[in-house]
C-alpha cells in the first residue's frame, strides 16, 4: 500500500506527517524520520486499522494558497 509522507523540517529535527491516518513523527534526517513514520504507521495500521477511503484509489495531493495576514487589504477588515 502506498501512503503519503509531508516532511518538514523543524527547529532541531524533521518531522513527518502521514496525513490519510494523521500519524507524525521525527527523526534527526529525513530518512530517519521517514523509517520512524513507516514504524508508527505500521503500527497504528496494526491497532486500529484503516480509516474508511484509506488505501482506495482517489487521492488527491494539491497545494493551495492564502492571503497573508499582514497583507495591507486584509489588515481591519
Amino acid at each position: 500500500m502506498q501512503l503519503t509522507a509531508i516532511v518538514r523540517k523543524g527547529e532541531k529535527q524533521y518531522v513527518a506527517l502521514c496525513p490519510e491516518v494523521d500519524v507524525v513523527s521525527q527523526g534527526a534526517t529525513v530518512e530517519k524520520a521517514l523509517s520512524n513514520l513507516k514504524e508508527a504507521v505500521e503500527l497504528y495500521i496494526e491497532e486500529m486499522g484503516l480509516p474508511d477511503g484509506v488505501g482506495e484509489d482517489g487521492l488527491i495531493v494539491t497545494h493551495f494558497g492564502v492571503k497573508d495576514a499582514k497583507t495591507p487589504s486584509s489588515v481591519g477588515a
